[in-house]
């Protein structure tokens, strides 16, 4: 394989061998995102760290950051983090609520858990139409103003991520056809499509 999305292959440094190793424990394979990144590992790991900074203080849980990125994922039309974190949802609650957050039906969620999908899709879509009554309505479900903070920034973060890997031609790897809900994958109808087995 010579290309990565629209990208030549970059050179594999030390680095970016451990970021592949730790796929792999992981996964089972070395992700495309790990391979696109591989161009600068020192950045992807620090703005990964800088994403559990920014969790540090308020701790939200796998499946509340799960229903972040599911709803900001598919509203700002990201096929691979819908994907890989549709998964993560549907391991934290069932595969149709996963599906249904990707479809921006959140029946399945608690009323924080609506509250937060909501602002997250908002967040994606028009971050300057956002409104303090858009606001109002997180408190309400209980989120105070820190953590409000941090649920926004954790959004963002999660945009700029997307927003590399799609504007360079990431596609979702090949092994998610196979290891993705069957009601999570079928309600990815946007981005790109997920790659081919051979890599073509």
């Amino acid at each position: 394989m010579d290309r990565i999305g629209f990208l030549g292959v970059p050179d594999v440094s030390d680095e970016a061998r451990q970021i592949f190793d730790e796929d792999i424990a992981e996964v089972g394979y070395v992700m495309s995102t790990s391979r696109l990144w591989a161009y600068q590992p020192a950045t992807m790991t620090g703005l990964f760290d800088l994403l559990r900074q920014v969790n540090a203080g308020d701790h939200l849980s796998l499946r509340q950051r799960s229903v972040l990125v599911t709803a900001c994922a598919s509203a700002f039309g990201d096929s691979y983090c819908s994907l890989m974190w549709g998964t993560r949802l549907a391991q934290a609650s069932d595969a149709e609520t996963a599906a249904g957050v990707l479809k921006g039906v959140d029946d399945g969620l608690s009323g924080s858990e609506r509250a937060m999908a909501a602002w997250a899709r908002k967040v994606a879509r028009d971050p300057n139409g956002t409104t303090a009554a858009d606001v109002q309505e997180l408190r309400d479900a209980g989120f105070s103003d820190p953590q409000i903070f941090t649920i926004t920034a954790f959004v963002a973060l999660r945009m700029a991520f997307s927003t590399v890997n799609d504007a360079l031609g990431l596609r979702p790897d090949a092994p998610l056809r196979s290891t993705v809900p069957a009601a999570v994958r079928d309600a990815v109808t946007f981005g790109r499509p997920i790659d081919a087995e051979d890599g073509a």
